[in-house]
């Protein structure tokens, strides 16, 4: 069993931990790994603990930075057993006290370590010097009566649980901001302090905050269901490229006009067609999804308009095909363009007559149908080449919509990734810490052929690849790092490291780096010249440079209005 009770103990070399630090300057960010951090002043925090006290009060604030502390303790704790995978138990340990100094919280001084992850035992007692939390509360920030180290208490609780995988809690049996001649920290399971279940509520969310939470519940529950009566749910987006389609289809669904949704594979024209169906006046009659380059040519005349029984070998009975399921509702044709000639000329007849005829039957019926067709081609294309029928084209082409790919409403991203772990996490019954700063900022960059289909594949990956209580990495969502062509200007390898393009002899490279501009120099004249050609528009120069909106708002900022 590792022992160490002396003062003296000496912890590993720490750069296997500073090495990870990255300053990515030019974009505003600073790395720990694949965690991204912040430099924030003390008087910083300062303030904002003070007004924590004043608007919760002393215990509920303990509470919540307790629970601010134990995220960054969790978050460490995975760092450590991939950093320092063969070292002790010891030595792994310690990477938690060492992670504190360097991001300049505490210096940590082991008293007595006495750690044994196969019986379990567990016995930590330390000394923190010149820990922020007490230059804060000494600051005359609040008058305390009680310890003061409350984020650095919760870090060590969740580290060191993380870490023994069984519940450790940390206790300050003296703190210099009330009085005591030094902060002495002891840590040990849960089971053997007495008052555990009352100091494990500090770790519950704020009564006050749980009541905020049930009534946001109960708020969103009634929009949801108002959502499903109304129908005015459109999917996930807050972009304007995506709300001006959500105002598009919020107009359309008052009436019986054919939509035609056009858009790249996976964007989400299925979501988007059954929205309008909810919407409209059909609400409570069917919504029949057909996916039509599912359905073999010679089948999909029958699929869709019905057959009569012996119309062919194989047809033993008669029955009703997608149209007729679909009466008085909504049909939603995807890939429409897939429709054998003979199909076309049965579509165009219900949306002109409002009549169908079965296959192998001469008797009409009357059909009320709403259609909403999708397609990823060029029906005006297809219609040129013969392969589409113009008159049905110009009838499907009435109110056409055209959804945007992932790639041009990025700020869509980070909410699409949070339905996308909530719904996972829930199906495969296990709760990762979602995605690390690295691989969002990696699904921020990359393009998306495959759209919202494809983020929801990856995400769905990353989470079977992931153990529980960890962070979803860029390795574990991209089975292979994306290339250059899959990528914005902003291009990031696995490793976090910007790609260059081709920098050959004679290259736009070369003479730039020959030019004796500087990397912000180039950056700002790239942006000015961007900014000319959209003529002062923000998201038109976002597009020409390959950028989010909000990418090139920060760049804008650093230029300044003189730049």
């Amino acid at each position: 069993m590792p022992t160490h009770p002396k003062p003296e103990v000496q912890y590993a070399d720490i750069k296997d931990l500073s090495g990870l630090i990255h300053f990515q300057s030019s974009e505003g960010k600073v790395w720990l790994g694949e965690q991204r951090m912040l430099l924030l002043q003390v008087s910083a925090m300062a303030n904002f603990r003070r007004e924590m006290v004043n608007t919760l009060g002393t215990e509920r604030a303990k509470g919540f930075f307790l629970r601010l502390g134990y995220q960054s303790g969790l978050k460490d704790a995975e760092l450590a057993r991939k950093l320092r995978p063969d070292a002790s138990e010891y030595t792994i340990f310690l990477a938690g006290p060492q992670l504190h100094s360097l991001k300049g919280l505490v210096k940590v001084r082991p008293i007595e370590v006495v750690i044994d992850k196969e019986s379990g035992r567990f016995y930590v007692e330390v000394e923190w010097i010149d820990s922020f939390e007490v230059e804060v509360s000494q600051a005359g920030v609040e008058e305390m009566q009680a310890p003061a180290c409350w984020t650095l208490v919760g870090y060590a609780c969740a580290y060191s649980s993380a870490f023994m995988g069984r519940e450790i809690i940390f206790k300050e049996v003296s703190c210099r901001s009330c009085g005591g001649d030094k902060c002495r920290v002891i840590g040990k399971p849960a089971e053997e302090w007495e008052d555990a279940e009352s100091f494990k509520q500090y770790f519950k969310s704020d009564p006050i905050i749980e009541e905020l939470y049930e009534l946001q519940s109960q708020l969103m529950s009634l929009r949801t269901n108002l959502d499903k009566q109304e129908g005015q749910y459109y999917g996930i987006g807050k972009t304007p490229a995506y709300q001006n389609v959500r105002t598009m289809m919020e107009k359309a669904a008052q009436g019986k006009v054919s939509v035609l949704l056009l858009g790249e594979t996976g964007v989400g024209k299925e979501v988007i067609a059954r929205s309008v169906h909810l919407r409209s006046k059909r609400a409570n009659e069917p919504f029949i999804a057909v996916n039509c380059a599912a359905i073999p040519p010679d089948l999909i005349e029958a699929e869709l308009f019905g057959v009569e029984k012996g119309a062919f070998t194989g047809a033993n009975q008669s029955r009703m095909g997608r149209f007729e399921r679909a009466n008085k509702g909504t049909i939603f044709l995807d890939e429409v363009i897939e429709l054998s000639p003979r199909a076309q000329a049965s579509l165009l007849r219900v949306l002109q007559e409002g009549e169908l005829e079965r296959v192998g039957d001469n008797h009409t019926r009357q059909i009320d149908v709403r259609v909403i067709a999708a397609t990823h081609e060029d029906l005006a294309e297809a219609v040129k080449a013969g392969r589409f029928r113009a008159d049905l084209y110009y009838r499907l082409n009435v109110f056409p919509v055209s959804i945007p790919a992932l790639r041009e409403r990025r700020e869509d991203i980070p909410l699409l990734t949070e339905h996308f772990l909530r719904r996972f996490h829930q199906e495969y019954a296990k709760k990762t810490l979602g995605l690390s700063d690295k691989a969002l900022e990696a699904c921020l960059n990359y393009n998306w052929p495959g759209n919202i289909r494809e983020l929801e594949n990856v995400i769905e990956r990353g989470i079977i690849l992931t153990e529980p209580n960890e962070s979803i990495s860029v390795s574990a969502l991209f089975p292979r790092p994306p290339d250059e062509s899959q990528m914005t200007s902003e291009r990031i390898s696995s490793e976090g490291v910007l790609i260059e393009p081709g920098n050959s002899e004679g290259s736009w490279i070369s003479q730039l780096l020959a030019s004796g501009l500087s990397l912000d120099q180039i950056e700002d004249s790239l942006i000015q010249e961007a900014m000319r050609q959209s003529k002062q528009n923000v998201s038109g120069a976002a597009r020409l440079l390959g950028l989010s909106r909000p990418a090139l708002d920060y760049r804008l900022k650093k230029i300044g209005p003189g730049g």
